[in-house]
């Protein structure tokens, strides 16, 4: 068992610590996967895929399984089944996603109402509840993290490539099929990792608001990553904090952290070249 470190208030007990960490993680890797997504212009991929795993949440309710293993086999399915019609053109994309996304919430709540309790058997999923994380499950965050990570190491320039133009990413020979695959897995991954910790229909604003705040200040792709991550972070570190002293929803304290921040960078970058004009006049 790991000891509490002398943290002050509100972090001072186990398990605020272990909130702590886990979302922290969260709040790093998921604009990681974000910044791709928003680059390719498929902002709410995110929650498409998030539906499809509450499926997955209510399948594991109903045959006894832990749903974590479930949403993540769901969560997939659908991101691969998505990236499929999109690329085969057989459905445009932002309809393939409704058609998931739908889907996946009824499946969801057909599933978890069979299963028992449909209010208080889901919404550990549904809003997240960090304070419940085991270090098991802080571990189970940190390793997916340290995936991503990596994989941004290995492929993350071929993966621009492929986000941003794919006509040309197919001439220059790169697998755009196997990337885009890899990059919707890796979503769903995500997805899955972080519904415990902000929730399913609060975990795809984590990967797209710290991304469109970076963006308006950022004139590269990689300085929108590295800024987005430092938006991630201390979206969750003060979201977390004001959360328990106030008695707030530490998913939902998190993410309005995240677009308060976002209004307060759009605020800035509108009213800073009337004040630039004004002084030179």
């Amino acid at each position: 068992m790991i000891g509490t470190l002398p943290i002050p208030y509100p972090f001072e007990s186990a398990e605020a610590q272990r909130a702590l960490v886990a979302c922290l993680a969260v709040g790093v890797f998921a604009p990681m996967i974000g910044a791709f997504l928003v680059q390719k212009r498929l902002s709410l991929v995110g929650d498409g895929i998030a539906h499809v795993a509450f499926a997955g949440v209510g399948a594991g309710l109903l045959v006894g399984v832990w749903p974590v293993w479930t949403a993540l086999v769901f969560a997939m399915i659908g991101a691969i089944g998505v990236e499929m019609l999109r690329l085969k053109r057989k459905a445009a994309g932002d309809l393939a996603l409704a058609l998931f996304f739908y889907v996946g919430i009824a499946m969801g709540a057909v599933f978890a109402s069979r299963a028992g309790d449909l209010e208080l058997e889901t919404l550990p999923y549904l809003f997240g509840d960090p304070y419940a994380v085991t270090w098991t499950g802080v571990a189970t965050v940190g390793a997916l993290g340290v995936i991503v990570v990596v994989s941004m190491r290995l492929a993350g320039r071929a993966l621009f490539a492929v986000v941003t133009d794919e006509d040309w990413s197919r001439v220059a020979g790169l697998p755009v099929g196997v990337l885009s695959m890899a990059l919707a897995a890796l979503t769903a991954g995500v997805i899955v990792a972080g519904m415990r910790i902000v929730g399913i229909l609060l975990i795809a604003a984590m990967m797209v608001l710290p991304v469109a705040s970076a963006q308006l200040v950022s004139r590269s792709f990689r300085g929108t990553l590295r800024l987005a991550v430092a938006i991630g972070a201390v979206s969750s570190l003060l979201g977390l904090t004001i959360a328990r002293p106030l008695d707030l929803a530490p998913g939902g304290s998190i993410v309005f952290v995240a677009a308060a921040l976002f209004a307060a960078v759009a605020l800035a970058k509108r009213t800073a070249p009337r004040a630039l004009q004004q002084e030179a006049h």
